[in-house]
């Protein structure tokens, strides 16, 4: 296995990982630790992608994952400084 492949696999278990506490009721969704592992795991695979084998849709839906994840975090920024 590739370091490529490493990382895109790092960034799927973390995205489940967030998902999966989300949807039991154990993670905030629009918490500071789910988006940052929303954010962390949308870059891993993009890295993946990006780097070994390229794929468009993939590379969009991963790139807009990102982007909501770090909207998310921006607002959460926001918010706490009042």
């Amino acid at each position: 296995m590739s370091w490529t492949d490493a990382a895109g696999l790092a960034g799927v278990l973390m995205i489940l990982v967030a998902y999966a506490g989300a949807a039991l009721g154990r993670l905030d969704p629009k918490g500071a630790w789910s988006l940052l592992a929303n954010l962390i795991g949308a870059c891993l695979i993009l890295v993946s992608l990006l780097v070994a084998d390229f794929n468009l849709s993939s590379t969009a839906m991963e790139g807009s994952w990102a982007l909501v994840a770090l909207a998310g975090l921006v607002r959460l920024g926001f918010k706490r400084r009042g």
